[in-house]
């Protein structure tokens, strides 16, 4: 024959019981409201409920929350327990034990989910918002890249008329400039001409202007400078004409 399977939901009816091995509590439970037609309606039976001390720890009830929690109890009946340590009728060997939720605390996490589930709701919404935020302040780029665009093309314009030196009346290429031979046959100071380099360098110009026929632009004076925009490669050189001096 199968052995007898038990179930006991509820909470126990008196305090917890230690021994060597197990712990003992009592729990009563109450018969369906409505017998079947001609039958005594079922009354209370009291269950004295044996657990092993191993099972019991694992479920982490003490002595005064066994009183107060709702548990669930899956075992077999039991005859062999001696009377004094089986108040109740029936004697339960406990196969297992679960604490079973309290209904406020399943209140309270079905509440605590619902608030979480709105909360992550309310930020995917936000999130959504600001990204079509953004969309709706994305047509704006396009003028702001314009604005840079013209900026960059503003810029080589300035380095096209860069500061020249005091006393220029103007600015000629430096390959139209025309250096008579005896201005080729002379070597200017190197120490002095370095000055002049540096200075370029430093400020972005030459200190003065070189002295060019207006007509020829032969070259009348500045061949040290001539010569540094050479080393330097300078596109431009600011120009006085001999009849300007």
């Amino acid at each position: 024959m199968m052995p007898h399977k038990m179930t006991l939901t509820g909470s126990a009816t008196g305090p917890l019981r230690e021994y060597d091995r197990y712990v003992a509590f009592d729990m009563r439970e109450k018969g369906s409201p409505s017998a079947p037609k001609g039958l005594k309606k079922s009354t209370f039976i009291s269950y004295t409920v044996f657990v092993a001390k191993k099972a019991f720890n694992k479920t982490g009830l003490t002595k005064k929350s066994i009183m107060h929690e709702k548990i669930l109890i899956q075992g077999e009946p039991t005859l062999d327990i001696p009377i004094d340590e089986c108040p109740g009728e029936i004697g339960i060997i406990c196969f297992q034990i679960t604490v079973l939720p309290n209904k406020n605390d399943k209140e309270a996490n079905d509440s605590k989910d619902k608030k979480e589930a709105k909360q992550e709701a309310s930020k995917a919404q936000q999130e959504v918002s600001a990204t079509k935020q953004e969309e709706k302040q994305e047509p704006v780029q396009p003028e702001v890249n314009k604005t840079s665009v013209q900026e960059k093309k503003a810029a080589p314009q300035k380095k096209q008329q860069p500061v020249q030196p005091k006393g220029t009346k103007d600015v000629v290429g430096f390959d139209d400039i025309i250096v008579p031979e005896a201005f080729l046959k002379t070597r200017p100071n190197p120490v002095k001409t370095e000055e002049v380099i540096e200075f370029v360098k430093r400020t972005g110009h030459l200190d003065k202007p070189l002295t060019i026929e207006k007509g020829t632009k032969v070259l009348k004076d500045g061949y040290r400078r001539y010569i540094v925009a050479k080393t330097l490669k300078m596109d431009n050189v600011p120009v006085v004409y001999d009849d300007q001096k």
